[in-house]
Protein backbone atom coordinates (compact mmCIF):
# COMPACT_ATOMS: atom_id res chain seq x y z
CA UNK A 1 0.00 0.00 0.00
CA UNK A 2 2.79 2.12 -0.49
CA UNK A 3 2.25 5.61 -1.88
CA UNK A 4 4.82 6.56 -4.86
CA UNK A 5 4.34 10.17 -3.30
CA UNK A 6 6.20 9.08 -0.24
CA UNK A 7 9.47 9.96 -0.95
CA UNK A 8 9.31 13.32 -2.43
CA UNK A 9 11.03 16.04 -1.83
CA UNK A 10 9.57 18.59 1.00
CA UNK A 11 9.84 21.26 -1.88
CA UNK A 12 7.42 19.50 -3.50
CA UNK A 13 4.61 22.35 -5.37
CA UNK A 14 1.41 23.13 -3.83
CA UNK A 15 -1.08 25.45 -5.60
CA UNK A 16 -1.83 28.77 -3.35
CA UNK A 17 -5.13 27.66 -2.70
CA UNK A 18 -4.38 24.75 -1.41
CA UNK A 19 -1.67 26.14 1.08
CA UNK A 20 -4.39 28.68 2.19
CA UNK A 21 -6.57 25.89 3.19
CA UNK A 22 -3.98 23.90 4.76
CA UNK A 23 -2.83 26.88 7.47
CA UNK A 24 -6.48 27.64 8.07
CA UNK A 25 -6.57 23.86 9.40
CA UNK A 26 -3.29 24.22 11.48
CA UNK A 27 -1.01 22.50 8.62
CA UNK A 28 1.65 25.19 8.07
CA UNK A 29 5.12 23.30 8.36
CA UNK A 30 6.42 21.38 4.94
CA UNK A 31 6.73 18.59 7.05
CA UNK A 32 3.43 18.71 8.59
CA UNK A 33 1.86 19.42 5.16
CA UNK A 34 3.76 16.32 3.60
CA UNK A 35 2.34 13.77 6.20
CA UNK A 36 -1.31 15.45 5.70
CA UNK A 37 -0.91 15.18 1.97
CA UNK A 38 0.95 11.88 1.64
CA UNK A 39 0.48 10.09 4.89
CA UNK A 40 2.71 7.18 5.92
CA UNK A 41 0.87 3.69 6.75
CA UNK A 42 3.29 2.68 9.18
CA UNK A 43 4.39 5.60 11.03
CA UNK A 44 1.18 6.92 11.12
CA UNK A 45 -0.34 4.45 12.75
CA UNK A 46 0.42 3.95 16.55
CA UNK A 47 1.15 0.43 18.93
CA UNK A 48 -2.29 -1.19 20.37
CA UNK A 49 -0.82 -2.12 22.70
CA UNK A 50 -0.32 0.91 24.29
CA UNK A 51 -4.24 1.00 24.67
CA UNK A 52 -5.15 0.38 28.50
CA UNK A 53 -6.68 -3.55 28.61
CA UNK A 54 -5.51 -4.52 25.20
CA UNK A 55 -2.76 -7.03 26.54
CA UNK A 56 -5.69 -8.77 28.40
CA UNK A 57 -8.28 -9.17 25.55
CA UNK A 58 -5.40 -10.14 23.28
CA UNK A 59 -4.51 -12.78 25.82
CA UNK A 60 -7.93 -13.53 26.25
CA UNK A 61 -8.88 -14.26 22.21
CA UNK A 62 -5.56 -15.88 21.75
CA UNK A 63 -6.63 -18.38 24.44
CA UNK A 64 -9.92 -19.09 22.58
CA UNK A 65 -8.58 -19.37 19.05
CA UNK A 66 -6.14 -21.92 20.21
CA UNK A 67 -8.84 -23.69 22.49
CA UNK A 68 -11.34 -23.35 19.54
CA UNK A 69 -14.37 -21.71 21.55
CA UNK A 70 -17.43 -20.37 21.29
CA UNK A 71 -16.92 -16.58 20.36
CA UNK A 72 -19.14 -13.64 19.47
CA UNK A 73 -19.40 -10.77 17.89
CA UNK A 74 -21.55 -8.15 19.49
CA UNK A 75 -22.05 -5.30 17.55
CA UNK A 76 -24.36 -2.51 16.91
CA UNK A 77 -26.91 -1.48 14.35
CA UNK A 78 -25.18 1.42 12.90
CA UNK A 79 -22.58 1.51 10.17
CA UNK A 80 -19.71 1.93 12.37
CA UNK A 81 -20.93 -1.35 14.70
CA UNK A 82 -21.90 -2.85 11.46
CA UNK A 83 -18.31 -2.76 9.72
CA UNK A 84 -16.55 -2.94 13.30
CA UNK A 85 -18.99 -6.59 13.51
CA UNK A 86 -17.71 -7.43 9.75
CA UNK A 87 -13.85 -6.60 10.54
CA UNK A 88 -13.92 -8.53 13.61
CA UNK A 89 -15.72 -11.61 11.55
CA UNK A 90 -13.51 -11.56 8.87
CA UNK A 91 -10.52 -11.53 11.36
CA UNK A 92 -11.12 -14.68 12.98
CA UNK A 93 -11.54 -16.19 9.71
CA UNK A 94 -7.95 -15.49 8.60
CA UNK A 95 -6.48 -16.60 12.30
CA UNK A 96 -9.37 -20.34 11.44
CA UNK A 97 -11.62 -19.96 13.95
CA UNK A 98 -15.39 -19.35 12.83
CA UNK A 99 -17.39 -17.08 14.93
CA UNK A 100 -20.62 -16.00 15.01
CA UNK A 101 -22.35 -12.20 15.05
CA UNK A 102 -25.11 -10.78 16.64
CA UNK A 103 -26.52 -7.13 16.38
CA UNK A 104 -29.47 -6.25 18.75
CA UNK A 105 -33.03 -4.65 17.17
CA UNK A 106 -32.95 -0.92 17.22
CA UNK A 107 -36.35 -0.59 17.89
CA UNK A 108 -36.91 -3.74 20.52
CA UNK A 109 -33.91 -3.89 22.35
CA UNK A 110 -32.01 -0.59 21.41
CA UNK A 111 -28.21 0.97 21.75
CA UNK A 112 -25.67 -1.21 23.65
CA UNK A 113 -25.19 -4.68 25.27
CA UNK A 114 -28.75 -5.95 26.84
CA UNK A 115 -28.46 -8.72 29.61
CA UNK A 116 -31.59 -10.56 27.53
CA UNK A 117 -29.24 -10.86 24.40
CA UNK A 118 -26.46 -12.39 27.09
CA UNK A 119 -28.53 -14.84 28.54
CA UNK A 120 -29.49 -16.28 24.88
CA UNK A 121 -26.18 -16.18 23.87
CA UNK A 122 -24.96 -17.92 27.19
CA UNK A 123 -27.67 -20.46 26.52
CA UNK A 124 -26.28 -21.24 23.29
CA UNK A 125 -23.33 -22.12 24.28
CA UNK A 126 -21.26 -18.76 23.89
CA UNK A 127 -18.16 -18.97 25.97
CA UNK A 128 -16.61 -15.41 25.02
CA UNK A 129 -18.13 -12.01 23.90
CA UNK A 130 -16.39 -9.36 22.34
CA UNK A 131 -18.39 -6.22 22.26
CA UNK A 132 -17.87 -3.65 19.30
CA UNK A 133 -18.73 -0.09 19.21
CA UNK A 134 -21.02 -0.45 22.26
CA UNK A 135 -20.51 -1.34 25.72
CA UNK A 136 -18.71 1.36 27.41
CA UNK A 137 -21.93 2.04 29.24
CA UNK A 138 -22.85 -1.68 30.36
CA UNK A 139 -22.15 -1.93 34.11
CA UNK A 140 -25.07 -4.09 34.80
CA UNK A 141 -24.71 -6.58 31.85
CA UNK A 142 -21.05 -6.87 32.77
CA UNK A 143 -21.76 -7.72 35.90
CA UNK A 144 -24.46 -10.53 35.09
CA UNK A 145 -21.67 -11.78 32.52
CA UNK A 146 -19.41 -12.36 34.90
CA UNK A 147 -22.04 -13.85 37.59
CA UNK A 148 -23.04 -16.27 35.25
CA UNK A 149 -19.14 -17.64 33.71
CA UNK A 150 -19.11 -15.60 30.24
CA UNK A 151 -16.37 -13.80 29.57
CA UNK A 152 -16.88 -10.43 27.84
CA UNK A 153 -13.95 -8.55 25.92
CA UNK A 154 -15.56 -4.67 25.71
CA UNK A 155 -14.09 -2.39 22.58
CA UNK A 156 -15.98 1.05 22.07
CA UNK A 157 -14.79 4.56 21.30
CA UNK A 158 -17.36 5.97 23.01
CA UNK A 159 -17.08 8.65 26.08
CA UNK A 160 -16.90 6.84 28.82
CA UNK A 161 -19.10 6.85 32.04
CA UNK A 162 -17.43 7.38 35.91
CA UNK A 163 -18.27 4.01 36.18
CA UNK A 164 -16.28 1.51 33.89
CA UNK A 165 -17.56 -1.93 33.68
CA UNK A 166 -15.91 -5.21 34.99
CA UNK A 167 -14.93 -6.94 32.23
CA UNK A 168 -12.35 -9.42 31.33
CA UNK A 169 -10.67 -6.00 29.47
CA UNK A 170 -12.81 -3.07 28.46
CA UNK A 171 -10.69 -1.42 25.50
CA UNK A 172 -11.68 1.98 25.00
CA UNK A 173 -8.68 4.73 24.20
CA UNK A 174 -11.05 7.76 25.79
CA UNK A 175 -10.57 5.53 29.03
CA UNK A 176 -9.33 7.70 32.15
CA UNK A 177 -5.39 6.54 32.22
CA UNK A 178 -5.00 5.28 28.63
CA UNK A 179 -2.05 6.61 27.24
CA UNK A 180 -2.94 5.86 23.71
CA UNK A 181 -1.78 8.82 21.85
CA UNK A 182 -4.88 9.12 19.36
CA UNK A 183 -8.24 9.43 21.28
CA UNK A 184 -10.66 9.78 18.14
CA UNK A 185 -10.56 6.49 16.64
CA UNK A 186 -14.35 5.02 15.57
CA UNK A 187 -15.54 2.11 16.97
CA UNK A 188 -13.97 -0.03 13.90
CA UNK A 189 -10.88 1.63 14.54
CA UNK A 190 -11.07 0.44 17.40
CA UNK A 191 -11.52 -2.97 16.47
CA UNK A 192 -8.68 -2.41 13.72
CA UNK A 193 -6.78 -1.97 16.59
CA UNK A 194 -7.70 -5.23 18.13
CA UNK A 195 -6.71 -7.06 15.43
CA UNK A 196 -3.49 -5.83 14.95
CA UNK A 197 -2.26 -6.50 18.49
CA UNK A 198 -4.42 -9.92 18.47
CA UNK A 199 -2.10 -10.97 15.47
CA UNK A 200 1.22 -9.98 16.97
CA UNK A 201 0.05 -11.77 19.77
CA UNK A 202 -1.05 -14.85 17.10
CA UNK A 203 2.57 -14.40 15.71
CA UNK A 204 1.11 -13.60 12.71
CA UNK A 205 1.59 -9.71 12.54
CA UNK A 206 1.14 -9.96 8.46
CA UNK A 207 0.18 -6.17 7.77
CA UNK A 208 -0.41 -6.79 3.80
CA UNK A 209 -3.10 -9.29 4.84
CA UNK A 210 -4.58 -7.37 7.46
CA UNK A 211 -4.95 -4.09 4.75
CA UNK A 212 -7.33 -5.80 3.27
CA UNK A 213 -9.88 -5.05 6.08
CA UNK A 214 -8.60 -1.40 5.64
CA UNK A 215 -12.29 -1.12 3.33
CA UNK A 216 -14.34 -1.71 6.43
CA UNK A 217 -12.39 0.77 8.82
CA UNK A 218 -12.77 3.48 6.03
CA UNK A 219 -16.64 3.41 5.55
CA UNK A 220 -16.97 3.24 9.53
CA UNK A 221 -14.62 5.76 10.39
CA UNK A 222 -16.37 8.52 7.58
CA UNK A 223 -20.37 7.28 8.57
CA UNK A 224 -19.40 7.66 12.49
CA UNK A 225 -18.07 11.56 11.81
CA UNK A 226 -15.28 10.92 13.65
CA UNK A 227 -12.49 13.69 13.25
CA UNK A 228 -10.37 12.72 9.75
CA UNK A 229 -7.09 14.08 11.76
CA UNK A 230 -3.97 11.78 12.74
CA UNK A 231 -4.66 8.58 13.02
CA UNK A 232 -7.74 8.60 11.60
CA UNK A 233 -6.56 10.55 8.15
CA UNK A 234 -3.99 7.63 7.26
CA UNK A 235 -6.81 4.93 7.98
CA UNK A 236 -9.48 6.66 5.73
CA UNK A 237 -6.82 7.64 2.73
CA UNK A 238 -5.65 3.87 2.73
CA UNK A 239 -8.86 2.14 3.34
CA UNK A 240 -10.49 4.03 -0.04
CA UNK A 241 -7.25 2.91 -1.59
CA UNK A 242 -8.13 -1.15 -0.62
CA UNK A 243 -12.13 -0.03 -1.42
CA UNK A 244 -11.43 0.72 -4.62
CA UNK A 245 -10.01 -2.95 -5.45
CA UNK A 246 -12.27 -4.48 -2.85
CA UNK A 247 -12.82 -8.16 -2.66
CA UNK A 248 -15.92 -7.89 -1.22
CA UNK A 249 -18.97 -8.49 -3.24
CA UNK A 250 -21.74 -6.77 -1.51
CA UNK A 251 -19.81 -3.46 -0.93
CA UNK A 252 -19.44 -3.68 -5.23
CA UNK A 253 -23.13 -4.37 -5.47
CA UNK A 254 -24.08 -1.51 -3.36
CA UNK A 255 -21.88 0.77 -4.92
CA UNK A 256 -23.35 -0.64 -8.52
CA UNK A 257 -26.93 0.27 -6.88
CA UNK A 258 -26.23 3.56 -5.62
CA UNK A 259 -24.80 4.48 -8.75
CA UNK A 260 -20.70 4.81 -7.71
CA UNK A 261 -18.21 3.59 -9.83
CA UNK A 262 -16.07 1.87 -6.92
CA UNK A 263 -12.81 2.53 -8.60
CA UNK A 264 -13.02 5.90 -8.32
CA UNK A 265 -14.68 6.30 -4.99
CA UNK A 266 -14.19 9.44 -2.51
CA UNK A 267 -15.04 9.86 0.82
CA UNK A 268 -18.19 12.12 0.52
CA UNK A 269 -19.30 8.34 -1.49
CA UNK A 270 -19.01 6.51 1.81
CA UNK A 271 -20.73 9.32 3.59
CA UNK A 272 -23.48 10.14 1.01
CA UNK A 273 -24.10 7.05 -1.08
CA UNK A 274 -23.11 3.71 0.84
CA UNK A 275 -23.09 4.81 4.63
CA UNK A 276 -27.47 5.65 4.14
CA UNK A 277 -27.91 2.47 2.36
CA UNK A 278 -26.49 0.42 5.19
CA UNK A 279 -28.04 2.06 7.76
CA UNK A 280 -31.45 1.96 6.16
CA UNK A 281 -31.88 -1.37 7.49
CA UNK A 282 -30.91 -0.69 10.91
CA UNK A 283 -33.28 2.45 10.91
CA UNK A 284 -36.46 0.90 9.19
CA UNK A 285 -36.29 -3.33 10.00
CA UNK A 286 -32.64 -4.93 11.13
CA UNK A 287 -29.45 -4.29 10.69
CA UNK A 288 -28.14 -7.99 10.30
CA UNK A 289 -29.11 -7.26 6.68
CA UNK A 290 -26.62 -4.56 6.07
CA UNK A 291 -24.15 -7.39 8.11
CA UNK A 292 -25.34 -9.98 5.65
CA UNK A 293 -24.43 -8.01 2.91
CA UNK A 294 -20.90 -7.09 3.86
CA UNK A 295 -19.94 -10.92 4.99
CA UNK A 296 -21.68 -12.22 1.73
CA UNK A 297 -19.09 -14.02 -1.07
CA UNK A 298 -22.10 -15.36 -3.16
CA UNK A 299 -22.56 -12.34 -5.68
CA UNK A 300 -26.41 -13.37 -7.08
CA UNK A 301 -26.88 -12.75 -2.96
CA UNK A 302 -25.35 -9.62 -2.63
CA UNK A 303 -27.32 -7.85 -5.62
CA UNK A 304 -30.63 -9.06 -4.17
CA UNK A 305 -29.61 -7.72 -0.68
CA UNK A 306 -28.06 -4.23 -2.35
CA UNK A 307 -31.23 -3.85 -4.03
CA UNK A 308 -33.67 -4.50 -0.99
CA UNK A 309 -30.87 -1.81 1.30
CA UNK A 310 -31.63 0.39 -2.11
CA UNK A 311 -35.40 0.51 -1.59
CA UNK A 312 -35.05 0.85 2.75
CA UNK A 313 -32.96 4.01 1.57
CA UNK A 314 -35.51 5.39 -0.65
CA UNK A 315 -38.65 4.75 2.31
CA UNK A 316 -36.17 6.07 4.50
CA UNK A 317 -35.27 9.45 2.60
CA UNK A 318 -39.51 9.81 2.24
CA UNK A 319 -39.87 9.40 6.09
CA UNK A 320 -36.50 11.91 6.82
CA UNK A 321 -37.80 14.76 4.51
CA UNK A 322 -41.45 14.35 6.66
CA UNK A 323 -39.48 14.83 9.68
CA UNK A 324 -36.90 17.40 8.43
CA UNK A 325 -40.02 19.02 7.42
CA UNK A 326 -42.03 18.78 10.41
CA UNK A 327 -38.82 19.83 12.24
CA UNK A 328 -38.12 22.85 10.75
CA UNK A 329 -41.47 24.42 11.75
CA UNK A 330 -41.49 23.64 15.36
CA UNK A 331 -38.02 25.37 15.19
CA UNK A 332 -39.80 28.12 14.32
CA UNK A 333 -40.91 27.96 18.39
CA UNK A 334 -37.14 27.78 19.39
CA UNK A 335 -35.75 30.23 17.28
CA UNK A 336 -34.17 32.55 19.88
CA UNK A 337 -32.51 29.19 21.56
CA UNK A 338 -28.87 28.60 20.58
CA UNK A 339 -29.63 24.69 21.01
CA UNK A 340 -32.58 23.49 19.97
CA UNK A 341 -34.71 20.81 20.89
CA UNK A 342 -37.54 19.34 18.99
CA UNK A 343 -40.36 16.07 19.61
CA UNK A 344 -43.26 14.91 18.30
CA UNK A 345 -45.13 11.51 18.04
CA UNK A 346 -45.03 10.41 14.61
CA UNK A 347 -40.88 10.81 13.93
CA UNK A 348 -39.47 7.08 13.91
CA UNK A 349 -36.75 7.32 16.50
CA UNK A 350 -35.02 5.15 13.91
CA UNK A 351 -34.54 8.64 11.42
CA UNK A 352 -34.21 10.82 13.98
CA UNK A 353 -30.70 11.50 14.17
CA UNK A 354 -29.77 11.78 10.42
CA UNK A 355 -33.08 14.28 10.18
CA UNK A 356 -31.23 15.94 13.06
CA UNK A 357 -28.41 16.57 10.93
CA UNK A 358 -30.34 17.96 8.32
CA UNK A 359 -32.10 20.53 10.54
CA UNK A 360 -28.73 21.45 11.57
CA UNK A 361 -28.02 22.03 8.29
CA UNK A 362 -30.70 24.42 7.83
CA UNK A 363 -30.07 26.54 11.73
CA UNK A 364 -26.86 26.54 12.34
CA UNK A 365 -27.21 25.12 15.52
CA UNK A 366 -26.80 22.34 17.63
CA UNK A 367 -30.03 20.40 17.52
CA UNK A 368 -32.10 17.60 19.04
CA UNK A 369 -34.65 15.35 17.56
CA UNK A 370 -36.68 12.85 18.70
CA UNK A 371 -39.88 10.69 19.03
CA UNK A 372 -42.61 10.87 22.12
CA UNK A 373 -43.05 7.23 22.99
CA UNK A 374 -45.80 7.85 25.27
CA UNK A 375 -44.26 8.71 29.07
CA UNK A 376 -40.66 8.27 27.76
CA UNK A 377 -39.03 10.06 24.29
CA UNK A 378 -36.32 8.57 22.46
CA UNK A 379 -33.72 10.65 20.35
CA UNK A 380 -30.77 12.02 18.61
CA UNK A 381 -28.80 15.25 19.50
CA UNK A 382 -26.47 16.61 16.17
CA UNK A 383 -23.99 19.11 16.98
CA UNK A 384 -21.88 22.00 15.40
CA UNK A 385 -17.73 22.26 15.28
CA UNK A 386 -16.91 24.03 19.23
CA UNK A 387 -19.51 22.35 21.35
CA UNK A 388 -19.00 18.72 22.71
CA UNK A 389 -22.69 17.52 22.75
CA UNK A 390 -21.91 14.51 25.16
CA UNK A 391 -20.72 16.71 27.18
CA UNK A 392 -22.94 18.87 27.63
CA UNK A 393 -26.06 15.73 28.39
CA UNK A 394 -23.34 14.39 31.03
CA UNK A 395 -23.36 17.44 32.77
CA UNK A 396 -26.86 16.45 34.07
CA UNK A 397 -27.03 12.85 33.77
CA UNK A 398 -30.01 12.71 36.53
CA UNK A 399 -31.97 14.13 33.38
CA UNK A 400 -31.55 10.67 31.41
CA UNK A 401 -32.83 6.96 31.58
CA UNK A 402 -30.10 6.38 29.18
CA UNK A 403 -27.76 8.65 26.88
CA UNK A 404 -24.27 8.33 25.03
CA UNK A 405 -21.92 9.19 22.45
CA UNK A 406 -19.08 11.58 21.25
CA UNK A 407 -18.84 15.34 20.85
CA UNK A 408 -21.02 15.76 17.39
CA UNK A 409 -23.71 13.04 18.40
CA UNK A 410 -25.36 11.28 20.58
CA UNK A 411 -28.55 9.13 21.42
CA UNK A 412 -30.84 9.65 24.51
CA UNK A 413 -34.08 8.41 26.25
CA UNK A 414 -35.87 10.67 28.62
CA UNK A 415 -39.09 11.05 30.79
CA UNK A 416 -41.43 13.28 28.24
CA UNK A 417 -42.36 15.32 30.95
CA UNK A 418 -38.98 16.48 31.37
CA UNK A 419 -37.98 17.52 28.01
CA UNK A 420 -38.57 21.23 29.27
CA UNK A 421 -35.86 20.82 31.56
CA UNK A 422 -33.64 19.16 28.86
CA UNK A 423 -34.60 22.33 26.64
CA UNK A 424 -33.90 24.79 29.70
CA UNK A 425 -30.32 23.12 30.86
CA UNK A 426 -28.93 22.33 27.22
CA UNK A 427 -29.47 26.22 26.40
CA UNK A 428 -28.09 26.92 30.03
CA UNK A 429 -24.92 25.00 29.17
CA UNK A 430 -24.17 26.65 25.85
CA UNK A 431 -24.22 30.57 27.52
CA UNK A 432 -22.16 29.13 30.23
CA UNK A 433 -19.83 26.80 28.04
CA UNK A 434 -19.26 28.39 24.86
CA UNK A 435 -15.91 29.07 23.42
CA UNK A 436 -15.01 32.39 22.91
CA UNK A 437 -13.73 31.71 19.24
CA UNK A 438 -16.69 29.57 17.97
CA UNK A 439 -17.02 30.97 14.47
CA UNK A 440 -20.59 30.65 14.22
CA UNK A 441 -20.78 33.23 11.32
CA UNK A 442 -20.46 29.97 8.58
CA UNK A 443 -18.43 32.16 6.31
CA UNK A 444 -16.65 29.79 3.16
CA UNK A 445 -13.43 28.81 3.25
CA UNK A 446 -12.91 30.83 -0.36
CA UNK A 447 -14.52 33.97 -1.45
CA UNK A 448 -14.75 34.30 -4.97
CA UNK A 449 -16.80 36.75 -7.33
CA UNK A 450 -16.07 34.86 -10.50
CA UNK A 451 -17.43 31.99 -11.81
CA UNK A 452 -14.40 32.09 -14.03
CA UNK A 453 -12.50 30.80 -11.20
CA UNK A 454 -13.73 27.42 -10.75
CA UNK A 455 -12.80 25.12 -13.15
CA UNK A 456 -10.76 21.01 -13.43
CA UNK A 457 -7.39 22.76 -12.10
CA UNK A 458 -9.55 24.24 -8.87
CA UNK A 459 -11.18 20.80 -8.43
CA UNK A 460 -8.20 18.61 -8.41
CA UNK A 461 -6.37 21.27 -6.25
CA UNK A 462 -9.24 20.72 -3.47
CA UNK A 463 -9.18 17.31 -3.81
CA UNK A 464 -5.16 16.93 -2.74
CA UNK A 465 -7.21 17.49 0.59
CA UNK A 466 -8.98 14.33 0.50
CA UNK A 467 -10.35 12.38 2.47
CA UNK A 468 -13.21 15.19 3.59
CA UNK A 469 -15.02 14.87 6.23
CA UNK A 470 -15.19 15.74 10.24
CA UNK A 471 -12.12 17.44 11.00
CA UNK A 472 -11.30 18.05 7.44
CA UNK A 473 -14.07 19.46 6.03
CA UNK A 474 -14.61 19.75 1.92
CA UNK A 475 -13.39 23.42 1.35
CA UNK A 476 -16.81 25.82 1.55
CA UNK A 477 -17.03 28.11 -1.17
CA UNK A 478 -18.70 31.43 -1.03
CA UNK A 479 -19.78 32.71 -4.39
CA UNK A 480 -20.45 36.84 -4.73
CA UNK A 481 -22.23 38.75 -7.22
CA UNK A 482 -23.79 35.73 -8.69
CA UNK A 483 -27.16 35.38 -10.19
CA UNK A 484 -29.52 31.46 -10.32
CA UNK A 485 -30.72 31.32 -14.17
CA UNK A 486 -32.20 28.16 -15.75
CA UNK A 487 -33.81 26.56 -12.86
CA UNK A 488 -35.91 23.19 -13.00
CA UNK A 489 -37.06 21.29 -10.21
CA UNK A 490 -35.89 17.76 -10.59
CA UNK A 491 -36.17 14.26 -8.16
CA UNK A 492 -38.75 12.01 -7.78
CA UNK A 493 -40.64 14.30 -5.92
CA UNK A 494 -39.42 17.37 -7.24
CA UNK A 495 -37.31 18.19 -4.30
CA UNK A 496 -34.11 19.33 -5.71
CA UNK A 497 -33.31 22.10 -8.35
CA UNK A 498 -30.57 22.15 -10.71
CA UNK A 499 -29.81 25.23 -12.88
CA UNK A 500 -26.75 27.79 -13.93
CA UNK A 501 -24.83 30.35 -12.17
CA UNK A 502 -24.11 33.45 -14.38
CA UNK A 503 -21.46 35.80 -12.73
CA UNK A 504 -20.77 39.61 -13.71
CA UNK A 505 -18.71 38.66 -16.80
CA UNK A 506 -21.48 36.10 -17.90
CA UNK A 507 -19.56 33.19 -16.80
CA UNK A 508 -21.31 30.11 -16.23
CA UNK A 509 -21.41 27.30 -13.85
CA UNK A 510 -23.86 24.23 -13.30
CA UNK A 511 -25.48 24.15 -9.99
CA UNK A 512 -27.45 21.83 -7.63
CA UNK A 513 -29.12 22.52 -4.72
CA UNK A 514 -30.71 18.82 -3.28
CA UNK A 515 -33.98 19.50 -1.36
CA UNK A 516 -34.17 22.92 -1.96
CA UNK A 517 -37.52 22.57 -4.30
CA UNK A 518 -39.85 24.09 -1.88
CA UNK A 519 -37.02 27.26 -1.70
CA UNK A 520 -36.70 28.15 -4.79
CA UNK A 521 -37.58 31.53 -5.34
CA UNK A 522 -35.52 32.30 -2.24
CA UNK A 523 -32.48 30.60 -3.94
CA UNK A 524 -33.40 32.86 -7.20
CA UNK A 525 -33.52 35.90 -5.36
CA UNK A 526 -29.88 35.11 -3.74
CA UNK A 527 -26.46 37.06 -4.84
CA UNK A 528 -24.41 35.13 -2.33
CA UNK A 529 -24.27 31.32 -2.17
CA UNK A 530 -22.08 29.36 -0.07
CA UNK A 531 -21.75 25.91 -1.49
CA UNK A 532 -18.95 23.20 -2.18
CA UNK A 533 -18.15 21.69 -5.39
CA UNK A 534 -18.18 18.26 -6.89
CA UNK A 535 -17.47 16.36 -9.90
CA UNK A 536 -20.59 15.17 -11.81
CA UNK A 537 -20.26 12.33 -14.36
CA UNK A 538 -22.91 11.45 -16.78
CA UNK A 539 -22.30 9.78 -19.85
CA UNK A 540 -18.51 9.60 -20.48
CA UNK A 541 -18.49 13.39 -19.46
CA UNK A 542 -17.32 14.89 -16.05
CA UNK A 543 -18.19 18.93 -15.34
CA UNK A 544 -17.43 20.24 -12.26
CA UNK A 545 -20.81 21.95 -10.39
CA UNK A 546 -21.84 24.07 -7.32
CA UNK A 547 -23.52 22.27 -4.32
CA UNK A 548 -25.04 24.91 -2.66
CA UNK A 549 -25.72 24.56 1.15
CA UNK A 550 -26.67 27.92 2.24
CA UNK A 551 -27.19 31.27 1.31
CA UNK A 552 -25.94 34.31 2.89
CA UNK A 553 -27.88 37.41 3.21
Amino acid sequence: MSDHNQNRDMSFDIPPIVQQLLASRGVNTPEDIKRFLYPDFMSELHDPLAMLDMDKAVARIVQAIEQRENVVIYGDYDIDGITATALLVSAFELWGLPVTSYIPDRFEEGYGINQDALVGLKAAGAELVISVDCGITSVAEAEWAQQHGLDLVITDHHSPPERTPEAIAVVNPKREGDEYPFKELAGVGVAYKLVQAVAQGLGRPDAGQLKWLLDLVALGTVCDVVTLTGENRALVYFGLKVLRQTRRVGLRALAEVAGIDITTIRSSHLGFGLGPRLNAAGRLEHAALSLELVLTTDELKAQSIAQMLDNLNQQRRSDQASIVEGALVQAQTFVADPVVVLAHEAWSHGIVGIAAAKVVEQVGKPVLVAQILGDHTKGSARSVPGFNIVEALRARPDLFIKFGGHAYAAGFTIATNRLNELRNHLNAYWRQNLPADLDLTNRGDIQLDSVGMIDGKLMAALQMLEPFGNGNPEPVIELQKIQLVDTKLMGSNRQHVRGTLRDLESARLPLVAFGWGDRLDELAQATTLIGTLNQNDWRGVTTVQFVARRIRA
